[in-house]
């Protein structure tokens, strides 16, 4: 079966290019280290499978679940995250990603994730397996009034930051430092509890900060 890889690092997408090759009747056939060259290959060659990493430099591995779809209605996606963050995973799933593997994995997941995809399963992580099952059985909880934990300038960051916006432009439009900015920034993650930049987005959508991405 043939694997597009896409990560934004070229040692990291080498490793794991290596262990698909590694392992029968799975070859990687293109790599890509954004979105953009992401889809030109899935166009171009309409892989079986396409395993993406969920964060590209400041763009969202997220964002390929639709694109991807549409292009190539039968390839499956894998998606690979540091994170286990129940939201994170939903979404994930949500998007229509076929599986969730985390980094922390042995080599001998990655091969049962890529088996159980291509023969039209899905697979999570069994560290985020147990997690997904207790949030679908019960209804999800939203905390109230969850942007207080917020300042003013706060909320404007995050809805900046959550449009794409890097440090560079939000503080140039704010008349601030790029320090200030990420001193900002780390203080809505820590009162938040999101720690990366697709957990901010979609904490900005879920409480009305910004639109949902098309």
């Amino acid at each position: 079966m043939n694997v597009v890889l896409v990560d934004d690092h070229a040692l990291v997408r080498a490793g794991i290019s290596n262990l698909i090759n590694q392992i029968d009747s799975f070859v990687v056939v293109g790599e890509a280290s954004s979105r953009m060259d992401a889809m030109e290959l899935v166009r171009q060659l309409r892989p079986h499978i396409v395993v993406a990493d969920i964060t590209l430099g400041e763009e969202s591995g997220l964002d390929l679940l639709e694109p991807i779809r549409q292009a190539s209605p039968t390839t499956r996606v894998i998606i690979l995250s540091m994170h286990a963050s129940e939201e994170l995973v939903a979404e994930a799933l949500r998007r229509g990603a076929a599986s969730y593997l985390l980094k922390e994995s042995a080599p001998s997941e990655l091969e049962i994730a890529l088996q159980a995809v291509g023969r039209g399963d899905s697979y999570l992580s069994p560290s985020v397996s147990k997690k997904m099952i207790e949030r679908f059985v019960r209804p999800p909880t939203v905390a109230p009034k969850a942007l207080d934990m917020l300042t003013a300038r706060q909320q404007q960051i995050l809805t900046m930051i959550a449009s794409r916006k890097s440090t560079k432009e939000i503080a140039y439009e704010l008349d601030l430092s790029e320090k200030t900015i990420a001193a900002h920034r780390a203080q809505i993650m820590e009162r938040t509890g999101v720690r990366d930049l697709v957990g901010l987005v979609l904490f900005a959508v879920k409480h009305g900060l910004v639109k949902k991405p098309e």
